[in-house]
């Protein structure tokens, strides 16, 4: 975070895009701090403006881990 603002970035090794695709991942945890990104499987960004929506995005990356 940097004040309101919320940088993301997810990376996925080659091994695990089968399981986990960072473009995917990306465009549904970035709404959850106010904002929209995209990328391919192994690399996608994002930017949000709503930091206080950071403890739903890493409850719902525990989720991506629990499922594989």
């Amino acid at each position: 975070t940097n004040g309101d603002k919320v940088s993301l970035l997810i990376a996925v090794t080659d091994d695990l895009t089968s399981k986990y695709q960072a473009g995917n991942m990306i465009k549904e945890l970035a709404p959850l701090v106010g904002g929209r990104g995209g990328g391919k499987p192994q690399l996608a960004q994002a930017g949000g403006n709503s930091p206080d929506g950071l403890g739903a995005l890493f409850e719902k990356c525990a989720e991506y881990v629990e499922r594989a």
